[in-house]
């Protein structure tokens, strides 16, 4: 696939997806005894276009929500981050998506509580897809959870990775399973797997890699990948780093940073994939790339919500990536 962009791009990278209000209890323990709850974003796609902005790129974001406080609360933060949301449709008679968070102190994975059925993204359709805005971005990111939000939102998703690809745009596809929404773990792998084989970098987690594929090492996951048309796969070991396979660079293993306390895990992939995303359009190599991703996946589990550990470009910067 070519990497041609528009002689003047509007936008270096694209997105589509859902955003929920994020409430975040106030002390461990089970979510209904918490007595507190701090407000936040969240939303896969939101994480990334957020990181990516932070880093300034030029993000765009397309989606729905309600007129509703969430709603409001919502296209406020995300236009404060310099994020251009002129294809966010806010529609009075459809409700925002919203989600509890519990706290942990083990270093787990906190538990989540999800309120997004019927939510004003998942009548996104492929009807409401902007072709032209589409093409008028270097990049598009596209994540497992906006496929897997509602039947439309997957056929949107095909139809924008289909636009992407057609015209010579570069794509990105991180798998970021959530199976409580699909109807089968079958379907998941068939779809997924779908839309993974039309991106140019794919990237996999190692446990959902093993979901996907039915193979349990890095190699062997990033090889599956390949072998459907990536041309980079990088496979997110957590802690370890995280092992790549492309077609320019080979393969390789990129250590995971050092962190002190493990706050909350959840949005640490995003933050991978902005690391790696901005670094790749910036032209640095694939090894550089991935290191960045590490650094910034190891800031994200250091913080509380799914954005206080998206660094800014200076903050970069002073760490040498």
């Amino acid at each position: 696939m070519s990497l041609s962009t528009p002689s003047t791009p509007a936008f270096d990278v694209v997105l589509l997806g859902e955003a929920m209000l994020l409430l975040v209890a106030d002390k461990p323990g089970p979510i209904e005894n918490a007595d507190v709850f701090y407000k936040r974003t969240a939303g896969a796609e939101t994480n990334v276009a957020i990181g990516l902005s932070r880093l300034g790129l030029k993000v765009a974001w397309a989606s729905r929500l309600g007129t509703d406080s969430m709603g409001r609360a919502l296209l406020a933060a995300m236009q404060a981050e310099g994020i251009d949301c002129s294809q966010v449709v806010c529609d009075a008679s459809q409700r925002t998506g919203f989600q509890f968070k519990g706290r942990v102190t083990d270093g787990s994975d906190p538990p989540v509580e999800y309120h997004r059925k019927g939510s004003a993204a998942s009548h996104m359709t492929p009807a409401g897809v902007n072709e032209d805005w589409l093409r008028s971005a270097r990049h598009l990111h596209a994540t497992g959870v906006f496929a897997a939000v509602s039947p439309t939102t997957l056929q949107a998703a095909h139809k924008s990775l289909d636009v992407m690809r057609a015209a010579g745009r570069s794509i990105s596809f991180d798998t970021n399973l959530r199976p409580t929404l699909w109807p089968s773990a079958e379907v998941m792998r068939r779809e997924i797997n779908a839309l993974a084989a039309k991106a140019d970098w794919v990237l996999p987690g190692i446990e959902e890699g093993l979901l996907l594929t039915g193979h349990t090492q890095p190699e062997q996951i990033a090889r599956f990948y390949r072998d459907l048309g990536a041309k980079l796969v990088v496979v997110k070991l957590g802690a370890a780093g995280a092992y790549y396979d492309s077609d320019v660079a080979g393969t390789g293993h990129v250590a995971g940073f050092t962190v002190a306390e493990v706050i909350d895990t959840v949005g640490a992939g995003d933050g991978f994939a902005a690391g790696v995303i901005s670094a790749l359009l910036e032209g640095l190599d694939v090894s550089a790339a991935v290191r960045r991703g590490a650094w910034i996946g190891a800031r994200a589990v250091q913080v509380l919500g799914d954005t206080e550990g998206l660094p800014s470009r200076e903050q970069l910067r002073e760490a040498g990536l």
